[in-house]
């Protein structure tokens, strides 16, 4: 088996732009067809397939030729990258905030 790493800069950069974050919300409930993806927004369907190789290239979604049409899969594994990077500053904040409210305690009954 091949143990894949995910860039985290690399998926958050392709999360940046919305068309990309409403094409993975949509794969989100189950694969569909390219042109299913592209009907919702009104762009040419060259400029949709930039989106796709973006989204591709981050290892978000992957694609699978069937007949004469291409079916995009959501490849949740990427997010694990970013849910742990999210978790640890979530950890250090926390960590952070409460040592300032200790502080804003201990300062307040000194007045």
């Amino acid at each position: 088996m091949v143990k894949r790493t995910y860039n985290l800069d690399v998926v958050l950069q392709a999360l940046s732009d919305p068309t990309r974050r409403q094409v993975v919300e949509r794969l989100g409930i189950g694969p569909s067809s390219v042109s299913d993806l592209a009907s919702p927004f009104s762009m040419a369907m060259p400029s949709f397939m930039q989106h796709l190789d973006i989204l591709e290239s981050a290892q978000l979604i992957y694609t699978e030729k069937v007949g004469r049409v291409r079916i995009c899969y959501l490849n949740p594994n990427p997010f694990s990258v970013m849910e742990s990077w999210l978790q640890v500053q979530k950890s250090l904040w926390e960590t952070r905030l409460n040592q300032l409210d200790s502080f804003l305690l201990k300062t307040k009954g000194k007045t």
